[in-house]
């Protein structure tokens, strides 16, 4: 006679069965995050070609970034990660963000001479949120529920998601004015403000912080 475990002799038989599907459902839940196509940018690389609508109907593309300090995000509204650090890219965005009156440029002499340099990369920061797989209905709501005013996209595919990196949300590239990207963050680990911080004014030019723009610029000569 063939001898069962006592487990499998306990465990009615439909569960037995059943347990195979739920293996498989749960496997697929954990893995759909990746999915194998897409890029896997790094710090070094350029931002790539890509152009989407803001929630207030203008359009935003890479040659708009360009010439600026950039920090874009990806995430979705549902993710627990993305909801403890979206907050944290607000106040970002409330003391570092372009505004309407800080356009044109600004002549400012470095080590090397003169150089001509745009007001987003003197201090103000290009911020770009970008939805992953969510519509902009559900952004909205809670954007609306957060009293959140960062610009976004709201994408309901993974198309320009998949332009920058293959799974996880949330994910944060800061840029310099040339468009290389000089820090990633993601969720693990999950950042600080203050490394957030840090991580825009390195990528100032000139090492500069928005203060220490403000000085060289009144030191200039008239």
């Amino acid at each position: 006679m063939r001898k069962e475990s006592c487990i499998s002799g306990t465990i009615p038989g439909w569960i037995r069965r059943l347990a195979p599907v739920l293996v498989a459902v749960c496997l697929t839940s954990c893995i759909k995050d990746r999915i194998p196509q897409g890029a896997d940018l790094e710090a070094g690389d350029r931002l790539p070609e890509f152009s989407v609508t803001l929630n207030d109907g203008s359009t935003v593309s890479t040659a708009d970034i360009l010439g600026g300090i950039s920090c874009i995000v990806f995430f979705h509204t549902g993710c627990p990660d993305c909801q403890k650090t979206l907050p944290l890219v607000q106040q970002l965005y409330d003391r570092y963000s372009v505004s309407e009156q800080t356009s044109g440029n600004n002549t400012i002499s470095d080590e090397a001479g003169s150089n001509t340099v745009p007001d987003i990369a003197t201090g103000q920061v290009r911020f770009l949120c970008i939805s992953r797989e969510e519509d902009a209905g559900s952004v909205e709501e809670y954007w609306a529920e957060h009293g959140y005013t960062m610009p976004y996209s709201a994408q309901e595919s993974r198309e320009i998601y998949n332009l920058f990196a293959t799974y996880a949300v949330p994910r944060i590239y800061i840029s310099d004015i040339d468009g290389v990207i000089r820090s990633i963050w993601t969720d693990n680990p999950l950042p600080t403000f203050d490394e957030l911080e840090t991580a825009l004014l390195d990528a100032m030019p000139f090492g500069m912080n928005p203060n220490e723009f403000q000085k060289k610029m009144a030191d200039q000569p008239s």
